[in-house]
């Protein structure tokens, strides 16, 4: 299912179903963006931790950003085994807002933690260590999840049937939580070593599932599909839909090893199976608040896999694409799914847009790069994701009007960082990404855009270029260097998926 080279083909006529790049005589223009960055909290690097595609998980409509960690100077007691910073030092989850940067600190104790979403009001999920050592696990810290609301931490604990890790991986603007939480049921093929939130890799042998908290009923096990044991939660809107994937029997599966499928969840009708197209794995990965699901589910024989949309009841193929392999990572309010697919030949793989089922646009990818796929979009269908050679040179993208340019050739030509990782993009334009300083340390940054919604933005250039020059100016993709080459959820993602073997990556 992996391929370990790409070999670059020549070009390809359009297929019926697959829209070419909008726009093409390229009558448009980029803003210039100015780059902010998030400081660290004395340590050297500060990063977001992706846990999903979605275009709010680590920046809101006001421009708010809540990051996965902002490395400190306090020594990490737990670095020699279990770490989150490759330096040994103590992580903390940030909020930056209009110009401020605080430190959300952890439960008490020398405790790392991490945040993985902030709703449209401001209130941020994520997880702690909370000063335990996990007694099923040598030396392995206990986590917990957690919630920040007005600048006060909330341990949300664990099951009510008892467990020592979890996590909280989304939230909305009522405060209902959405996360992942272990029991104390013994399960030999746990899914929370392939929980990208709490500790990958790490063996764990205790079921894994999903919930739900809320303020008045604590925490509650969501369940499992058919007869699965494990189910992790990974998106909640402002309905209180939660989605996510489970087991759905003890079959072998293409995904984690077992059969599993994906689900929605309400409170009136509980976890309802989204439906597959034959194969032994679906996966939700992204919900709006209109209940639209989108995802990838495996085909029957599991030997390629296509991008879904699911609404109200309805499994339907997003289509269009020229090869066998398509998957859809985001969709915004009006139902538009951005995400990749691989061209005819199943080599190349270029970002993509559905409006709408069956007409697919392909984004491309930036300067021939082998590879490109698309992480987020808003509502005004500007796209965001990473171009790369699919091993480990990458670069942040934006396309907007037809045209992908490299987002490096927008930010100023003196910025301390290259742009590498474009993770969300907000109604307002600005952008969440993580880039590479001088010495190949990720950073966390803020993209401005110097356009009339942001008037007087220090250092902006508000002239604008015109895009064949904005692409033509294309930068060299940075070859990661770093101790996080790729994000852990497109790692978990793509993994699953007719995608590259992009190596090993620690927790960061």
């Amino acid at each position: 299912m992996y391929i370990t080279a790409l070999t670059l083909l020549a070009a390809l006529a359009t297929p019926a179903g697959l829209v070419a790049q909008d726009n093409p005589d390229h009558k448009h223009w980029h803003h210039h963006y100015q780059l902010v960055q998030i400081p660290t909290l004395g340590g050297l690097e500060t990063n977001f931790i992706d846990n999903g595609p979605n275009n709010i998980a680590v920046l809101n409509d006001r421009g708010s950003v809540s990051g996965g960690g902002a490395e400190t100077l306090i020594p990490d007691p737990n670095a020699s085994q279990y770490w989150f910073d490759t330096q040994g030092d103590i992580v903390y989850a940030f909020l930056w807002q209009d110009g401020s940067f605080t430190s959300l600190g952890s439960l008490p104790g020398a405790n790392n933690s991490l945040s993985t979403w902030i709703s449209a009001n401001g209130i941020i999920a994520g997880g702690s260590e909370n000063g335990q050592i996990d007694p099923t696990v040598p030396d392995l810290p206990e986590f917990s999840a957690v919630m920040w609301q007005g600048g006060q931490i909330t341990n949300l604990g664990m099951l009510p049937q008892g467990g020592y890790q979890s996590v909280a991986v989304s939230v909305n603007s009522r405060g209902e939580v959405a996360g992942v939480a272990t029991n104390l049921v013994p399960d030999a093929n746990s899914l929370a070593p392939q929980n990208p939130n709490l500790w990958p890799g790490v063996p764990y042998g205790y079921q894994l599932r999903a919930f739900l908290w809320d303020a008045k009923n604590g925490m509650q096990d969501l369940g499992t599909l058919g007869t699965g044991t494990d189910a992790q939660a990974i998106q909640v809107n402002e309905r209180g839909q939660v989605i996510g994937d489970s087991y759905t029997s003890f079959a072998p599966g293409a995904c984690y090893g077992i059969a599993s499928g994906a689900f929605i969840w309400d409170r009136a009708q509980g976890m309802v199976d989204l439906g597959s197209f034959g194969g032994t794995c679906t996966m939700a990965l992204d919900l709006n608040n209109h209940g639209q699901v989108v995802g990838a589910s495996n085909v029957t024989g599991d030997n390629n896999q296509r991008a879904f949309l699911w609404e109200n009841g309805s499994f339907r193929d997003l289509g269009g694409s020229p090869g066998e392999f398509t998957a859809a990572d985001a969709v915004n309010e009006g139902g538009v799914a951005a995400g990749y697919t691989y061209l005819a030949g199943d080599t190349l793989l270029h970002a993509a847009l559905w409006r709408h089922v069956g007409q697919l646009t392909d984004l491309g990818s930036v300067d021939n790069d082998a590879c490109a796929w698309a992480l987020a979009l808003n509502d005004k269908d500007q796209v965001v994701g990473e171009s790369t050679d699919c091993q480990d040179a990458v670069r942040g993208f934006l396309w907007e009007n037809g045209s992908m340019v490299d987002l490096n050739t927008l930010i100023p030509p003196n910025s301390p960082l290259h742009v590498t990782y474009a993770f969300a993009i907000n109604a307002r334009g600005e952008i969440a990404v993580d880039g590479d300083d001088a010495n190949h340390i990720q950073q966390a940054a803020l993209l401005i855009p110097c356009d009339e919604n942001h008037p007087g933005v220090d250092g902006c250039d508000y002239s604008t270029v015109d895009a064949p020059v904005a692409v033509a100016q294309t930068t060299p993709a940075v070859r990661n260097t770093s101790s996080r080459k790729f994000p852990q959820s497109l790692m978990r993602r793509m993994s699953r998926y007719r995608f590259p073997s992009l190596g090993a990556s620690p927790r960061n």
